[in-house]
């Protein structure tokens, strides 16, 4: 895939146990494309692979067109793909702001170390706007000079949607980003997402367990259940799956 993340019969093993075998999917720029399944079935195992956390033992990974199965995390993060984790990952003792400007800091570092001791002024207004726009599209421009310590569960889901969002990557892998949010929350969440997508013209790979979130946000589902891909469709496709409801769902769906 030419622009966007492909995985293909990725297998991750630790020891004897075998966590991910033959794993397939592809989540091109331009949609939302889910992973979900049951808990322990192997989701964020394969974001690691995706990423470079973990080195598949078999299996490619190719990220817009190129084989970074053996590239590091950062050579990753340099081609344009960003990730956010389960447990929120934020700097307490920092601002608002400057928690969201580390994302574009980050990557531009990454590509020269210098920089991290000496920026230009191009570039220090450069990260300014980065933060200012990621902000203001997260909905947290209010936010900016406080203390992230202060922050409520849900500011600091944001937050990291922002920093992400700040440091302009093509791809985004988001691993459960509403867990800890109530459902006004979740909805906005949702909201925050669509028009992230439409405003930066990315891509974004979720793992959620939210299934109103998924169905209501992600244009195309992959099913992951004991380390197996078990199906793959539309999120109402999904839902018809009499394999899906046996292994995920349940008999009654998702309303």
């Amino acid at each position: 895939m030419a622009d966007g993340l492909e995985a293909t019969d990725v297998r991750v093993a630790y020891g004897g146990n075998v966590a991910v075998s033959a794993a397939t999917l592809a989540a091109p720029v331009g949609r939302i494309t889910g992973l979900i399944g049951p808990n322990g079935a192997g989701k964020t195992t394969t974001f690691n692979a995706c990423n470079g956390l973990l080195r598949p033992s078999a299996g490619t990974v190719h990220l817009f067109g190129r084989d970074v199965t053996h590239a590091s995390v950062a050579d990753r993060a340099q081609m344009g793909l960003g990730r956010t984790f389960q447990i929120v990952e934020v700097c307490d003792s920092m601002t608002v702001a400057a928690n969201v400007a580390l994302g574009l800091e980050a990557r531009l570092v990454g590509g020269n170390a210098l920089r991290q001791f000496w920026a230009g002024k191009a570039q220090r207004r450069q990260i300014a706007d980065a933060t200012e726009k990621a902000m203001e599209l997260c909905g947290i421009t209010d936010l900016g000079a406080q203390p992230t310590s202060t922050l409520s569960t849900g500011q600091r889901r944001l937050l990291e949607l922002a920093r992400v969002v700040a440091g302009g990557f093509r791809l985004l892998l988001l691993d459960e980003p509403s867990s800890g949010l109530d459902a006004a929350e979740t909805e906005q969440f949702g909201r925050i997402l669509l028009r992230v997508l439409a405003d930066h013209g990315l891509g974004i790979l979720l793992v959620e367990h939210d299934m109103a979130l998924v169905m209501r946000i992600c244009d195309y589902l992959y099913v992951l259940d004991f380390g197996q891909m078990i199906f793959e469709g539309t999120p109402a496709e999904t839902q018809d799956s009499a394999v899906v409801r046996a292994a995920y769902l349940g008999d009654e769906g998702v309303a």
